[in-house]
């Protein structure tokens, strides 16, 4: 097996930075046949994968956060949704969130991660394939494996990753952001299209697009939805007011919500579009802020290989 690391040393605060000698020394003494790139960026992080998967490497491993998976994801894709090469994705979490890792079964602590890579089970699992714009208007493809955001989740993944989390922790600096979000934000009316159904979330706070039960930080979506299955969820956190932000906020949390009240809309769809009228229109997915509406996502035609614990 030929392994490609695509390692991000600024991850988790650079503190991802020290565990890089312990992962080479570890990976010569196993006398592993690979390489591995250091980036500089998270953009890095998409070029290198998309080189590595040219270049015939068997796996590709991110070694990072949530966001440094996220860009190595879409090194695995073209434009359509295809994939790039047969490659598989490993996953080496050094980041804050382990949000992807806790969501596919991979271990979080970086040497049993290891342990898992190199045991090489692996299983198909869908990716999402949005289409958004840049403030400018011009139009850009994206990958996400979790969870996408349009409302609140832009502004509260900004405050986060500036380094709120550094000093209060993962979980608590994330909630410390929701509510710093929640003091300044004017929400607006969200039209939808769900498999092209037209849809309206009035006074739309975030709404949550995804597959994967946790979606940032300790914040959970509950949902019957596999793996392989193509569709997607779309949570509304809608009309919060003094006598509704606590339930609504602890029924994210809880991961025990029930989706019938006024606050909270839930539905399924293999294809969702999002208009331009949203006055909030910045999306963010898989953790960092990135693009505008309007936006359509679908589940991408390929699969991705990613190596699991074996159950």
């Amino acid at each position: 097996m030929k392994y490609c690391f695509i390692i991000n040393p600024g991850s988790n605060h650079n503190k991802s930075a020290r565990f890089i000698p312990l992962l080479l020394a570890e990976l010569d003494r196993r006398k592993l046949d690979y390489e591995y790139q250091l980036t500089t960026s998270l953009n890095d992080a998409r070029q290198l994968s998309q080189t590595a998967n040219e270049q015939g490497y068997d796996v590709v491993v991110a070694v990072g956060g949530d966001g440094t998976i996220n860009r190595v994801i879409n090194g695995f894709y073209d434009e359509n949704g295809r994939r790039n090469s047969n490659a598989r994705l490993g996953v080496i979490h050094t980041g804050t969130s382990p949000d992807f890792c806790k969501s596919y079964g991979i271990p979080t602590q970086p040497l049993i991660a290891l342990e898992t890579l190199l045991k090489g089970h692996s299983k198909a699992i869908t990716i999402a394939r949005t289409e958004y714009h840049t403030q400018a208007g011009e139009r850009r493809i994206g990958y996400f494996a979790c969870c996408a955001n349009v409302g609140l989740g832009a502004q509260v993944a900004r405050t986060s990753n500036q380094g709120i989390r550094k000093y209060l922790g993962d979980g608590l600096g994330t909630f410390a952001s929701i509510l710093i979000a929640l003091c300044g934000y004017r929400p607006s009316n969200l039209p939808l299209l769900c498999d092209g159904k037209a849809v309206v979330v009035k006074n739309n706070f975030n709404t949550f697009i995804g597959k994967t039960m946790y979606v940032a930080s300790g914040m959970k979506v509950v949902h019957d939805l596999t793996d392989a299955d193509e569709r997607l969820y779309v949570l509304s956190l809608k009309q919060l007011n003094l006598l509704n932000i606590v339930p609504a906020l602890r029924a994210i949390y809880s991961g025990k919500a029930n989706y019938d009240k006024h606050y909270l809309s839930f539905y399924y769809a293999r294809s969702i579009e999002i208009m331009q009228g949203h006055t909030n229109n910045e999306m963010e997915f898989d953790g960092d802020p990135r693009g505008f509406l309007p936006c359509r996502i679908a589940i991408a035609p390929d699969k991705l290989e990613l190596i699991v614990n074996e159950l």
